[in-house]
């Protein structure tokens, strides 16, 4: 089953999430390799593609886990919550109807 995983980051984490960037994108590419990934991507702080030092304001993944208890325990593990720029992440079901 598909999942979305919400993740709201805490204020004036850009540093960290940038020192902390490639390994959190190492394990979506993992993701991305076991063709589980659907979607991911942060959420700019400002309507800008380059937010620049306004920095994000969380993230959004939609990804394939044999169950809610493996797409908690994944979201548990990233990188960005070890690193402190994540103040809450949930994890949700998630059915594609579009496209």
């Amino acid at each position: 089953m598909l999942y979305a995983i919400i993740a709201e980051d805490k204020p004036d984490t850009l540093k960290k999430r940038l020192a902390t960037r490639a390994e959190h994108v190492a394990r979506l590419k993992k993701l991305k390799e076991q063709g589980k990934l659907v979607l991911a991507g942060p959420h700019p702080a400002i309507d800008s593609e380059d937010p620049g030092p306004a920095g994000f304001s969380g993230s959004l993944i939609v990804a394939e886990f044999a169950c809610f208890e493996d797409a908690q325990s994944w979201a548990n593990a990233d990188p960005y919550i070890k690193a402190g720029v994540y103040n809450r992440v949930t994890v949700k079901p998630f059915k594609k109807v579009l496209p």
